[in-house]
């Protein structure tokens, strides 16, 4: 039931084969587990097949081991028309040890189009219903906000001569 399920977790553990020269997940994989399940939450609330338009401020804040239990959660921070903004984190926890450590963080924007190869469709309104949402939506807005800037200064470039 579209507008429903804001937020999704995924739960695994790091193989071997998600590792890098040194011995760490690299960051290919943790992009490919949040893409997943940002993917899988906008889906969900929206009920239709989404697309991935940004994914801002990737930061790669501790490393990810081979048995490493991994935690991928996608909330949603915000709804535009057709757009859904989302906060991802990504976690790992040494089993052995109890510890559990942020290692990825991001924002990524999805749009609901209503066939695979077809226009935006409208979403659901989200509203926050904590202080702790709230702040997140405003950090969302002032991504937004940003992107916007970006774009604008983007098409300036492309147009201007050398």
């Amino acid at each position: 039931m579209p507008g429903q399920q804001h937020e999704v977790t995924f739960r695994f553990l790091a193989q071997p084969t998600d590792v890098n020269f040194g011995g760490k997940v690299h960051g290919g994989m943790a992009m490919k587990w949040i893409d997943q399940a940002g993917y899988a939450c906008a889906v969900a609330w929206s009920g239709a097949y989404c697309v991935t338009v940004s994914v801002s401020g990737i930061q790669f804040v501790a490393p990810i081991l081979i048995g490493d239990l991994v935690t991928v959660r996608a909330r949603l921070i915000h709804t535009g028309t057709s757009s859904m903004h989302l906060a991802v984190d990504v976690l790992a926890s040494d089993l052995r040890k109890d510890e559990r450590r942020l290692a990825t963080s991001c924002v990524m924007v999805f749009v609901a189009l209503d066939s695979p190869d077809g226009k935006p469709t409208p979403v659901p309104h989200w509203e926050p219903r904590d202080d702790a949402e709230r702040r997140l939506q405003a950090q969302a807005r002032r991504l937004l906000e940003a992107s916007k800037d970006m774009e604008q200064l983007v098409r300036l470039n492309a147009t201007s001569p050398d």
